[in-house]
């Protein structure tokens, strides 16, 4: 921790003070001022929804500080204390969290692209422009306990950090920087390793469940203890697709034909098992009917794809973009659909002949941070399904089936500071 120099405590006076004319400067308004909070003493204040972009907290102290919601983007918070904060939602785009410690604080669904949380030391420049080290310095950030459920680290530079039983649960870490990183004991299950750096890293008994690990670097990284059940890595994760009696594009072609003729010509299509992540699937494609139980679609593009009726039991749809998709009627039991863009996505009942009506089922789906803004979710049936930090925002869900499905609390918008 940084304490070479004094602590100021602030009023919630003299705070909301500088908040409202770094907002000023913010918009070039006359008046404004940076906000220059350096090694102040900021312990258990509020500033929820605040926007403290490019602000300087060097050093400052944050402890169970109220940030959720706070737009930190590019700020300072090099060795700052931030430890059992609430930055829940909160915005750290770019951010210089060097040193800082996060032990036990919130970041929840919070974005930390880009952020820096090595270790390193401050440094200004004498009287001739040289640059010279203070003696300001501070090791690698300390996550020891943190939570960061759903939280954006992509392209983060975690490197030498210490995040023993930090809960990284659904975190996208997409090209993150871990070497090195101590994470014994971490929770990751479902976390998007794609593309990460975990060279050296320390995952002793760490919970890797369901984490996707592709084109990671995973050289004298210690798996010892680790639970590694249902890691997509980049060894096939089912039947291959080149293995096929009949190549996919015709395949796809009779089944085309199968669903516009009512069967009376072409062929139903059945990728039960196979590995699709390879797979380029036209433009709005004709899915509908398709059988494709305990499929691996990960992170396919399937935008406005026509699914209705399809038999997607068990398959893991994750990451995939399915925006504007028609999944009348689909049966997803148990299908993986975690971070899936279900965007405006059509999920209710499918209409057959007599009358009769065939609801979505999803049921025991793993729905967890998934996009289903303004979705038609009527009378589908998320029976224990996960749908924590899913978007539900607009979504039509007369009639919903959510018995003994997990949801996450709705939690009050902050109000930021006005400027």
């Amino acid at each position: 921790m940084i304490t070479t120099r004094p602590r100021k405590r602030l009023s919630h006076t003299e705070l909301q003070k500088i908040i409202k004319q770094h907002g000023w400067f913010l918009a070039g308004r006359s008046g404004g001022a940076r906000a220059l909070l350096a090694f102040a003493d900021l312990t258990d204040r509020a500033m929820a929804g605040c926007n403290l972009t490019e602000a300087d907290l060097s050093g400052a102290l944050l402890r169970r500080a109220h940030l959720y919601d706070c737009k930190l983007d590019r700020a300072t918070l090099f060795g700052a204390d931030l430890r059992e904060a609430d930055l829940q939602g909160a915005s750290l785009i770019g951010a210089n969290l060097r040193g800082a410690t996060l032990r036990g604080a919130n970041l929840t669904g919070a974005n930390l692209f880009k952020a820096d949380l090595r270790s390193g030391s401050i440094a200004t420049k004498d009287l001739k422009g040289n640059l010279f080290e203070m003696s300001i310095e501070a090791g690698p950030a300390e996550l020891d306990g943190a939570r960061l459920v759903n939280a954006n680290l992509t392209d983060a530079d975690i490197s030498d950090a210490v995040a023993r039983s930090t809960d990284f649960t659904d975190a996208v870490l997409r090209g993150a920087k871990l070497l090195r990183a101590n994470m014994q004991k971490a929770k990751l299950s479902g976390a998007d390793l794609e593309g990460a750096d975990l060279s050296a890293a320390d995952l002793r008994g760490a919970d890797l469940e369901g984490a996707i690990l592709t084109g990671s670097k995973l050289e004298l990284t210690d798996f010892h203890g680790a639970s590694l059940k249902r890691v997509l890595s980049d060894k096939p994760a089912g039947r291959l697709v080149k293995d096929l009696v009949v190549p996919l594009d015709e395949m796809l072609r009779l089944h085309e034909l199968w669903v516009e003729s009512d069967g009376k010509s072409g062929r139903p299509a059945d990728l039960t098992g196979y590995d699709l992540r390879h797979v380029t699937f036209p433009s709005h494609a004709n899915l509908a009917a398709l059988v494709a139980e305990n499929a691996t679609f990960y992170g396919l593009h399937l935008e406005g794809a026509r699914l209705q009726g399809a038999k997607l039991n068990g398959a893991d749809l994750r990451a995939c973009h399915l925006s504007g998709a028609d999944l009348r009627g689909a049966q997803l039991r148990g299908a993986l659909l975690s971070r899936a863009d279900l965007r405006d996505a059509n999920l209710q009942p499918l209409a057959i002949g007599g009358g009769r009506h065939y609801p979505a089922n999803l049921e025991n789906a793993q729905v967890r941070c998934v996009d289903l803004r303004g979705a038609k979710l009527r009378e589908a049936v998320f029976r224990r399904a996960d749908l924590s930090e899913t978007d539900l925002s607009h979504a039509d869900m007369t009639g919903v089936d959510l018995e003994e499905a997990r949801l996450t609390p709705k939690r009050t918008p902050a109000k930021p500071v006005e400027g």
